[in-house]
Order: structure tokens, then C-alpha cells, then sequence
């Protein structure tokens, strides 16, 4: 939920969500004894029990604020919507919301058609309760409603906690997640659990991408979704891709589930970049919010006249990108057609051109369906592992972002409306062209400074167009300085020659970001900077 919140913070973390990383680019398998009940993740996706892939589109709606608007479900779905985040237990500690209500709320989900994504606001943070109590009493909450919810699991997804304690002890969020998670589980919950992230859900201390595959992990079912809010800190394409992509290149589950607004006096957030990001990864993004609170879809909220769009909700529903052009309706209720269960022909192989050090353009023989091929689904192939890369409605792609002299390996599903998917294409080899990632300037700088050593800062920025990946960085100690401890990355030093790896977190530099790196070194006589640096080989100017 968008909130006031103090722009000194969001600035501060606005640097350190530069360059964060640490997610593992091996594919999850799915546990063994894990089971389709319902709604389920299986290689990174959301899919149907029938296995059908299911993208959410939709908005979140304050029904807790607003529990007789009865009528607001039913405009939703018809502007185009196949999935709606609904706000519960909000203000009361955990009072709100009985049984009956939350039955209610479920019943009017399935009688308009829409995946129903129940949220239990009350763990949003202010520091008022430690962290562990939050999530711990957030699956209780759930519990005391399992009677209502068990059995729904085709039509209902659970968000554990909305904006798990916002500022307060981000680096807390992995442990009691985990916990809540398992808690729930212990209780018969094979539902797709969602888990937000902290920092008001936006992540930018990089705490959920660091840790996300060992909370993943630790889901005896498989069965989880990540959750990023994208407000103030995403106000640019390049950390919006680079964010998700990051998760996509893992194989591990996300979408969008909360963004939205025009710019106001917290930044200016580039939504029109999420929607279309989302919409070329296949993930799935849900707007704040269709009433009440800052920047609502419905012009004036009080009144819910689904006729009154904002100029935002105009975006939302009826942009380029918007719900109404990218929504297919879950199988569950019929969408796709009654009866489509025939997939499409599988792609013809894919030939490569255009390739050059960070992109690739793919082409294909189209797929044929029965009723109609709707898009398809580029694919990373690593042995016997995939990662979903890219989407397309056309037989044709350009995939951007590749590491540079690198051998990549791709193929394409097809996908009709009802979410059938094709068998594999067969595979194409592409490699990118040089062996450098792209351009680079290095800053360096002495920041402490004493009889027998020093502390060094150096900035690493990315001046190309492509994000920089798993690089490794060179340059030469003049004086006798010899390193003896470093944050960031991992030095090897020999003589004056020093070479560093990245941390997990500063593995990727995405295209205009930067990373810094700390180090205590012993010092020499002049202490003299270096004054040539590469990366990956590669010269970079000396800023």
C-alpha cells in the first residue's frame, strides 16, 4: 500500500537497490511429492492444476475500507481483469475480516471470473512489533480462516503479509518468512503462498533478491510466489528490467503486485516500463489501487462509477500494454473457449542474425492451433534446465542483455488463448560477438587514511546499453599497497597486480548503474592511485 514515507530513506535506498544480486542462476526442480492441488509454480511459473500457465493482470481493491461495494468485483472483470488482490484485516490487529466475511469475498472472486489474491494488510511495518511476531501472527490469521480456504486452492492464492515491516530490520525478512511459510504448510495449506518483500515491498536494500532462492528452497511444496512493489526507487526501465529479470534468470517466480500512480512528491515511477516489461517476461502485474488511498484508478473513489477512470486507470485498462489487451481468463472458469485442450504445433527451430556482444534477434516458423496461436515463449536452455527470457506475439524476437563472448543456447513454445502450450522447439546455438561487457568507468578514491594503511572506495559504473554480468576487474597497485580486506568482491593480489570477483550482490551492473566496492589495504610510501583499470578485459575510463 502506498503510504507517506520519508523521502530520505527512499533516497538512501535508492543507491543500495543499485547493483544488489545475489540470486542463483541454476533452475529450481521441482520438490519431489510436490503436487498440483490448484493454482501451483512449476519452473519459475504460475500455472493452473490442469497445467496451463496463468499470468495475473489485475488491481488490488481496499474491500476491508470498503466492505460494501459489493458491486466493485464485478466492474473489475468487466474492464478486463482476470485476477484482483484484496485488501484484508487492516487497522485492528488481526480483529477484522470474520470466516463469513472472507467466504464472501471468495464467492464473489469466483462468481465474477477472477483469481482472488487474499492479502492480510496488518504486517506492514512501522516498527510498532518485531519482525518475527508479524509474519508468525500473519499465518496464524490465516489458520484461524483455514475451513474457508481449504479446498479453494484453483481460485485462491494467499499473500502471507502485505509490506512486511517496511523499514524496520530488512535483513530480518528471510528467517520469519521462512517460518510463517512452514507454519502454514504444517496446517494443510497447499495454496500458492505470495510473499512480498520488505522496504515497503519495494526491496531496495536487494534483501528478497539476495535471499529469495533460499526462501524458495525452503517450501517443502515449490509452491511460492514473489511479490515486488514498484513505486518510487523504479523510475527507470533499466531497474525495472534489471530487477525482474534478475528473478527470470534464476527460475524463480515474481510478478509485480503492487505499482502505480502518477508521479507525485515521492519520485516518478515508471509504470508504463513495468507494464511493458511484465508484459514481454510473461509475468504478471496488479495496479494500486482500484479505491481509496493515493492515486486511485476510479476518478473520484467514493463514488465507484467504473465509468470515472483516472488517467491512470486509463493506463491501467486500456494502455498499450494495458489489463484489457494482455488479460486471459483462468481455465477454471473458461477461458480460452469451452473444451480447448489441444496445443499448438511446436515452432520450427530457431535461426539467429543480428548478433551482436549483448543481443540477438530469433526467428521461427510460425506454430498452427485449432483455434489460434496467441504468442509464445522464449526460453534459456542450460542442460536439462530452462529459464524463460523473453515473450512474443510474432515468430520473431530480439533478446537483449546477453553477456558478451558467451555461448547461449535458446528455444520457443507456443501458447494458444486457452493456455495450452506446444511442445519445444528444437534448440539454436548462438554466441555473442567480443569478449569485453560492454563499456565501463572506474572511480577510485581514498576515503581513510593513516600511518600504515588505508580504506579505498572504487566505483564501478556501467556506461553501456546492456547490463554487465559475473565480471571480473583488473588494475595495478603502484606503491606497495597490499589489500587485506575487501566488501563487494573477492581480490586475488599478486605483486601490485590485483584482480577482483564480484559478491553475489554486486554481480550485475545493470546498463547506467554502479556498484561499489570497500577495502582496507596496507599502504606504501606515496600511496599512489592506480591509473589504468579493465573489466573483463576490457579499458575503462578513469573517472
Amino acid at each position: 500500500m502506498r503510504r507517506t514515507r520519508a523521502l530520505a530513506v527512499l533516497l538512501a535506498g535508492l543507491a543500495a537497490l543499485l547493483g544488489v544480486g545475489g540470486l542463483s542462476p541454476a533452475a529450481h526442480a521441482e520438490p519431489a511429492g510436490a503436487t498440483a492441488a490448484g493454482l501451483h509454480i512449476r519452473d519459475g511459473r504460475l500455472l493452473e492444476a490442469n497445467g496451463n500457465d496463468f499470468v495475473m493482470r489485475g488491481v488490488n481493491h481496499a474491500h476491508t475500507w470498503y466492505p460494501n461495494e459489493t458491486q466493485s468485483l464485478a466492474d473489475i472483470k468487466e474492464l478486463g481483469a482476470n485476477t484482483v488482490r484484496v485488501v484484508l484485516a487492516n487497522g485492528h490487529r488481526w480483529a477484522e475480516n470474520s470466516p463469513e466475511d472472507v467466504a464472501r469475498v471468495i464467492d464473489q472472486c469466483k462468481a465474477n471470473r477472477l483469481i482472488c489474491v487474499l492479502e492480510v494488510h496488518d504486517t506492514t511495518g512501522y516498527g510498532e512489533e518485531p519482525a518475527a511476531a508479524s509474519l508468525d501472527q500473519a499465518a496464524d490469521y490465516w489458520i484461524g480462516l483455514r475451513d474457508v480456504l481449504v479446498g479453494e486452492e484453483d481460485y485462491v492464492i494467499i499473500n502471507i503479509g502485505n509490506e512486511p515491516w517496511g523499514n524496520t530490520d530488512p535483513a530480518g525478512w528471510t528467517r520469519p518468512t521462512i517460518e510463517a511459510v512452514q507454519k502454514l504448510r504444517g496446517a494443510g495449506f497447499e495454496h500458492t503462498i505470495m510473499v512480498d518483500a520488505p522496504n515497503w515491498g519495494q526491496d531496495w536494500q536487494g534483501v528478497m533478491r539476495a535471499d529469495a532462492r533460499t526462501v524458495y528452497d525452503a517450501d517443502p511444496t515449490g509452491n511460492l510466489i514473489f511479490s515486488i512493489h514498484m513505486y518510487s526507487v523504479y523510475d527507470t526501465a533499466e531497474k525495472v528490467s534489471d530487477y525482474l529479470n534478475a528473478f527470470v534468470d534464476a527460475g524463480l517466480p515474481i510478478l509485480i503486485g503492487e505499482f502505480g500512480g502518477p508521479a507525485d512528491q515521492w519520485g516518478d515511477p515508471n509504470e508504463d516500463a513495468m507494464m511493458a516489461t511484465a508484459e514481454r517476461l510473461d509475468l504478471g502485474y496488479l495496479a494500486w489501487s482500484w479505491s481509496g488511498n493515493t492515486d486511485p484508478i476510479l476518478d473520484l473513489a467514493i463514488d465507484f462509477d467504473p465509468g470515472r477512470l483516472s488517467a491512470w486507470g486509463q493506463r491501467v485498462f486500456h494502455g498499450a500494454d494495458g489489463i484489457a489487451q494482455t488479460s486471459r481468463e483462468a481455465t477454471v472458469f473458461g477461458g480460452g473457449g469451452p473444451g480447448d485442450t489441444e496445443a499448438p504445433t511446436a515452432p520450427g527451430t530457431p535461426t539467429a542474425s543480428e548478433v551482436t556482444a549483448g543481443s540477438a534477434t530469433l526467428s521461427w516458423t510460425a506454430s498452427t492451433d485449432n483455434v489460434g496461436v496467441t504468442g509464445y515463449g522464449i526460453v534459456r536452455v542450460d542442460g536439462g534446465a530452462e529459464t524463460r527470457v523473453a515473450g512474443s506475439e510474432t515468430n520473431r524476437v530480439t533478446l537483449t542483455g546477453l553477456t558478451p563472448g558467451t555461448v547461449h543456447t535458446f528455444a520457443v513454445y507456443a501458447e494458444d488463448a486457452a493456455g495450452n502450450r506446444s511442445a519445444r522447439s528444437g534448440t539454436v546455438t548462438v554466441t555473442t560477438t567480443g569478449g569485453t561487457t560492454g563499456t565501463c568507468s572506474v572511480g577510485y578514491r581514498v576515503v581513510g587514511d593513516w600511518r600504515s594503511g588505508f580504506q579505498g572506495e572504487i566505483v564501478i559504473r556501467n556506461t553501456g546499453t546492456a547490463a554487465i554480468r559475473d565480471w571480473t576487474l583488473a588494475f595495478t597497485l603502484p606503491d606497495g599497497q597490499v589489500i587485506s580486506t575487501m566488501w563487494g568482491g573477492t581480490p586475488a593480489q599478486d605483486g601490485g597486480s590485483v584482480s577482483v570477483t564480484p559478491a553475489s550482490y554486486t554481480s550485475t551492473i545493470p546498463a547506467g548503474g554502479s556498484v561499489t566496492l570497500g577495502f582496507l589495504a596496507g599502504r606504501g610510501g606515496t600511496n599512489t592511485a592506480p591509473t589504468a583499470f579493465t573489466l573483463s578485459g576490457s579499458a575503462c575510463a578513469v573517472a
